[in-house]
């Protein structure tokens, strides 16, 4: 079944608006864990102006399921962390910096010998690494000749088009998702999936390993509840096995 790792970037993004502990945004990786999450993902920047490098390490201290770090690899204190904390995964984003959110994949044929370099610093480290790359064949080709072991599909334009013609949405993430497994590739996805959206998405690609959701899950948590958010994210997913 398609793993669920919750970003909890948002609840940093509260309680920084704030100052204090509040929500506490280590407590909120351990109930993602506690309420049925396969993982939980943090993507510090240098502003910190959500999650903090020190959060990282907190929730590395306690956590017990699978810990997946994204960033923009290009600051170097962002890999010192990544090698410091040892997470499950390391997903590899190429953010500007003061960047607002994620909102374009690597260009893996520019950055081929600079991927390469990197992911073997991670691996040489016993940490999976992902890459961030747009449903383009030659991205996802390229992104196979960097040794990573896995993308992370962006999925923006796959949610912007959903209500249009979801059809037609999926199919460049479909036949991207076809060529990453034929070459061996582990495939991960995110970026604006939903509970509208999720289920056809993970239906279209059967063989999709994990979704990193937090913005949807969490403005979904305020309505519906943390827990019961986490649970209806999951029963997206679980119907694909079924």
């Amino acid at each position: 079944m398609t793993k669920l790792s919750v970003n909890i970037n948002k609840f940093a993004t509260i309680r920084n608006s704030r100052g204090g502990n509040n929500p506490d945004v280590v407590k909120a990786a351990l109930d993602a864990e506690k309420f049925g999450a396969n993982g939980v993902t943090v993507h510090p920047r240098p502003d910190e102006r959500h999650i903090r490098y020190q959060d990282v390490r907190d929730i590395r201290a306690v956590i017990t399921t699978e810990f997946n770090i994204e960033g923009n690899p290009t600051e170097q204190k962002f890999v010192d962390l990544v090698l410091e904390t040892r997470p499950h995964q390391v997903t590899l984003v190429p953010d500007a910096l003061g960047q607002l959110t994620s909102d374009h994949g690597w260009d893996t044929l520019k950055n081929k010998t600079y991927l390469s370099d990197l992911i073997a610093v991670f691996k040489n480290a016993g940490i999976r690494v992902s890459i961030f790359v747009d449903p383009v064949p030659a991205m996802v080709a390229g992104a196979a000749e960097t040794g990573t072991d896995r993308i992370e599909l962006y999925t923006e334009a796959y949610a912007r088009n959903y209500t249009l013609d979801k059809s037609a949405a999926v199919a460049p993430y479909v036949e991207a998702a076809g060529l990453a497994k034929s070459l061996g590739l582990g495939i991960n996805a995110g970026h604006d999936l939903d509970l509208v959206n999720l289920r056809f998405f993970a239906q279209q690609i059967p063989f999709l390993d994990e979704v990193s959701i937090g913005h949807a899950l969490v403005c979904d948590a305020l309505y519906l509840g943390y827990q019961n958010a986490v649970q209806l994210y999951q029963r997206q997913l679980a119907t694909i096995s079924m």
